[in-house]
Formats: C-alpha cells, structure tokens, sequence
C-alpha cells in the first residue's frame, strides 16, 4: 500500500522511477554529503533502488516531495528504517532549487506525524553528519534535541536528533 500525504502546499507520495531524473543530479554533487556524497553513478543508482526498494520490504519509506499541481520531485522526506539502522529515522535530503522555501519543515513535520500516528512509532532519531548545518537547523526547528547516548548507523559518527512523541508531550 502507497501512502500519500498532503499539505497545505505539498503532496508527498512514494518514489517512482521518473524522479531519478531529479535524484541522479543530486546525490552526485556537494548538496549529498549529508548521505555520503558525492556519489559517482553506480552508487547514487543503488541509493535511489534503495528508497524504492524500502517501501516495497517495509511498506513505507521517504515520500518523494512535489508541490501540488506540479508533480516533480523537490526531495525525499519521511521514515526511514534499514536493517541495519539502530533506530527509526525521520530523514530528509532535498534538491537545491528547494531549499530556503520552508518545503523541508512542512514535508518533515508531515511525515513525522505520519512516522507516529499512522505507523505507530514511539521514538523517531535524525542522524545528521557533522557540519550539515542546515539539517542540523531543521532538526531544531522540528523541535529535536542532541540524544549523545544514542547508537549511529554503523558506529559512524554523527549527530543524533531525538524527535519528541507528540503522544508523550501531550501527557
């Protein structure tokens, strides 16, 4: 099942295979080193499959982020869970063109309600590397703090935003 989510200026939906186009430019320039990048061809193909591919293995995963009428895709944003991952992730990554427009809060606030009250989360983390300082502000802006107790991918370092359970801040 493909879940979809909207907002007030924004549809966010499952990734298909037309936004490689979008995608491919991305992850093989500066912007990706938030995920490992810059990536040469064969690695920003394998890291696409993946998102695909998660949603097919979990039934959810980053929703490919459009603006309404317009069904281009500006990002990938949302829940996040590979089997290797330590804990749930709200994770984001988004096209130039996008940043500074306030897209990247209203797709993450979107699919963090979604990662708790749809999938039923009870804690979500951001793993945000070193000096990306602007998903570092994100993160902040979404209401997450530093958890220095909590485990990273793989035992890279980076830093861990804990999101609040609005379940638990309503209490």
């Amino acid at each position: 099942m493909s879940h979809v989510i909207e907002t007030e200026r924004l549809i966010l939906r499952a990734p298909v295979a037309k936004d490689w186009d979008q995608f491919q430019p991305f992850a093989m320039s500066d912007r990706a080193v938030g995920i490992g990048g810059p990536h040469d061809l064969g690695k920003a193909f394998r890291t696409f499959a993946a998102e695909i591919g998660h949603w097919q293995i979990r039934g959810y995963g980053m929703f490919a982020v459009t603006e309404r009428g317009n069904d281009t895709a500006l990002g990938l944003i949302g829940p996040w869970y590979p089997a290797d991952w330590p804990e749930t992730e709200l994770a984001w990554m988004v096209w130039g063109q996008s940043e500074g427009k306030g897209i990247a809060y209203e797709a993450a606030a979107a699919t963090r309600d979604f990662a708790f009250d749809v999938l039923g989360w009870d804690t979500a983390v951001s793993y945000v590397g070193h000096g990306v300082d602007r998903s570092a502000a994100l993160a902040r802006r979404l209401g997450a703090e530093i958890d220095t107790l909590a485990a990273t991918p793989n035992g890279k370092p980076c830093q861990v935003f804990r999101h609040p359970n609005p379940k638990q801040v309503a209490a």
